[in-house]
């Protein structure tokens, strides 16, 4: 009895010290590989940001290979990345209320699916599958929209996400030799 009881001590403790040192840890040195940076966009009524952590194609086959097509991707490495909205906008005609969303997509050879969830959870994707699978909860996707993707002529070696546009606004995503437009307006 006492050995089941210092057994589940011990593993109560070695759980807690994973959660409250080695998560921090982790995030912290992930982010050496893959930065976090933040893009804004304030024009036309518009105040928007995205948070996101940028990883490096090195020399690597991103979408189909790394980033698997027809799969949830978080969008990014590290934690989820963020999209941050200060009034209600449209997505490709569809309401987004002002607030803080996690951004996910679901990369394909010719269209990818974008998501904007309520839920932004801590980490993105599980730590038993080895990243492969997202902690995305479907039942709180609030917009969902299609769009196609486009092949570069050049090669972009760091994730990127970026705002085009005065009037109206697109959130542009590229990687590699592979990139997606997303409308965005008031």
């Amino acid at each position: 009895m006492k050995f089941l009881k210092r057994l589940i001590v011990t593993l109560i403790v070695l759980g807690l010290l994973g959660y409250f040192v080695g998560m921090p840890y982790m995030k912290e040195h992930t982010k050496k590989h893959s930065p976090e940076e933040t893009t804004t966009f304030a024009k036309n009524n518009m105040d928007l940001s995205v948070t996101y952590s940028r990883p490096a194609k090195k020399g690597r086959v991103i979408f189909g290979e790394l980033v698997p097509y027809n799969v949830d991707w978080r969008t990014g490495a590290n934690e989820p990345t963020t999209f941050t909205t200060a009034s209600t906008i449209q997505v490709m005609g569809k309401g987004l209320p002002a607030g803080t969303y996690s951004l996910w997509t679901k990369p394909g050879a010719a269209q990818w699916d974008v998501i904007f969830n309520k839920e932004v959870p801590d980490w993105g994707v599980t730590i038993l599958s080895g990243g492969k699978e997202t902690t995305r909860n479907p039942e709180a996707d609030v917009v969902t929209v299609t769009v196609p993707s486009e092949t570069l002529a050049q090669v972009v070696e760091k994730f990127t996400i970026a705002f085009e546009g005065s009037e109206t606004a697109q959130m542009v995503l590229s990687w590699d030799t592979t990139q997606i437009r997303v409308p965005l307006n008031n």
